[in-house]
């Protein structure tokens, strides 16, 4: 008892419990979190509330793929034709699409700061950043103040990166932040970058007729996908579209305007081999985090390129590898998994550490998702990096694959292209990874990323009982096929 009341009273003189500096899904979250653990929150946030997944990532990029697939969808007169149905010319209208995607996003904020109101937590409207130990600092619109909190948790977040030798100019050539904005639809369009933001948009744009060049530095599109799903892809989201691929060559300089002038290079003698001439450009070439400005010298922090807050299993941040006192880390500036999920995730570990509850992020068993038509989803290892744990770890892989094209509901659908990839130990049947392309992939995945997080092996698997006919079904037989392979 007489810990307890030792304890409330350091809380209580401070300003608060937890300072959170960043308002997005992971800062949300562990505002949340912190009000059900008793603590005393608020959060601090310089843009709109929501950060980059709610304003100008996963909502309205989500309602821009819902939209364009609709109309690709209806645009399939052989599809529809093999199910019976016969439909006129299919007419869009881009200022509404435009308009209910930035509706959602809206809808999605203002839901956002009314959850963080009802609950009490204080939200701050201005830059914050660290003014020492266990103090932060805001510039407002009136003016700078200084709070004090017996914990400080930094979720500022990441920002589009973009190469030198590109200008922006938000009109001609932008990132996803303007891309989600929908104001134009330029005939042709180069995108620079083959990861999902680069495959979602090009979804977006050749199912509203543009056409496309997808430009990318590595020797192969998609590459951070596993191999056969990246191939199987390539062959139904690009190779049939209106998509001019050009790969292993650097955007060496884009100059904005009209038309925008794009020059490609040789990646390694970095001598220009070919200048384009496009409408538009996006640039999608990754994100980086946004930790400057955040006072993290004024307690020793120091990032590791390119500017990432180095943090321990536990989300504490670190110095020299030691974990500063009451200071954690979360979401894409800790350099972990740059998805919204895996900030909440982290924010509700950090929290659950800060009450002296221990817990870590098994950020293997994190799934993720591309919302192409078809979608792509996956979890765990790829099969290269799997067999490279095993080569390491003395184990050896297996990999099965089952095809869209049995499953009766996918067949049903007209909707068969598609496989399913477990990747798993053949001495124990754990698995490792799983990849999905096809219909509804992005829903299919969370039951791997639940097996994959109990550590499941296979020959469990095989013997849970799926819904029939469901999609699910193309995971059970992949459970099964892997057994009679085992």
């Amino acid at each position: 008892m007489e810990g307890n009341e030792q304890e409330r009273d350091v809380s209580q003189s401070f300003d608060y419990d937890l300072v959170i500096i960043g308002a997005g899904v992971g800062g949300h979250g562990a505002a949340i979190h912190a009000v059900s653990c008793g603590l005393k929150t608020a959060v601090i946030e310089a843009a709109d509330m929501g950060g980059t997944c709610v304003n100008r990532g996963c909502i309205p990029s989500k309602a821009l793929l819902a939209a364009s697939g609709r109309v690709r969808e209806l645009q399939d007169a052989p599809h529809l034709k093999a199910l019976g149905i016969q439909l006129g010319d299919v007419a869009f209208d881009r200022q509404a699409i435009a308009d209910h995607a930035n509706s959602i996003v809206t809808k999605q904020r203002e839901a956002l700061i009314g959850s963080l109101k009802r609950l009490g937590v204080d939200t701050i409207h201005g830059w914050g950043k660290i003014a020492g130990v266990q103090k932060v600092s805001v510039a407002t619109k009136d003016g700078e103040k200084t709070i004090t909190a017996k914990d400080i948790m930094l979720a500022p977040g990441s920002v589009p990166f973009v190469p030198p030798g590109i200008e922006i100019d938000g009109k001609t050539v932008f990132t996803s932040d303007d891309a989600v904005r929908l104001e134009s639809l330029p005939s042709w369009i180069a995108i620079v970058g083959s990861g999902y933001i680069g495959l979602e948009f090009a979804d977006v744009y050749s199912a509203l007729g543009c056409e496309i060049t997808l430009i990318e530095a590595l020797d192969q599109l998609m590459p951070g996908f596993d191999p056969d799903i990246a191939k199987l892809a390539q062959r139904v989201l690009i190779t049939p579209r209106d998509i001019e691929t050009k790969v292993g060559v650097l955007a060496k300089r884009i100059t904005p305007g009209s038309p925008v002038v794009i020059e490609l290079a040789d990646v390694k003698a970095k001598e220009t081999v070919e200048v384009l001439e496009v409408d538009a450009c996006l640039v999608a070439t990754g994100r980086v985090p946004l930790t400057k400005e955040l006072g993290l010298d004024s307690v020793g922090v120091e990032t590791v390129r390119p500017g990432y807050i180095p943090i321990n299993d536990h989300m504490a941040v670190l110095v020299g590898g030691e974990p500063v006192p009451h200071l954690w880390a979360i979401g894409d500036a800790t350099g972990k998994l740059m998805l919204a999920h895996a900030a909440s995730a982290q924010g509700v570990a950090a929290v659950e550490n800060i009450c002296a509850r221990p817990r870590a992020v098994d950020y293997h068993s994190i799934p993720a998702a591309a919302f192409t038509h078809p979608e792509i989803g996956f979890v765990g290892l790829t099969e290269p990096a799997a067999k490279e744990k095993g080569k390491a770890e003395g184990f050896e892989i297996t990999a099965v694959r089952t095809y869209f094209k049995g499953n009766a509901k996918a067949i049903a659908e007209g909707e068969t292209e598609g496989v399913a990839k477990v990747i798993y130990r053949q001495d124990t049947g754990e698995v490792l990874g799983v990849h999905i392309f096809g219909l509804h992939a992005s829903d299919l995945i969370q039951e791997a990323a639940n097996a994959i997080a109990q550590r499941q092996t296979v020959q469990d698997l095989a013997f849970l009982v799926h819904a029939h006919p469901t999609l699910s079904e193309v995971l059970d037989e992949a459970y099964k096929r892997a057994v009679t392979v085992h």
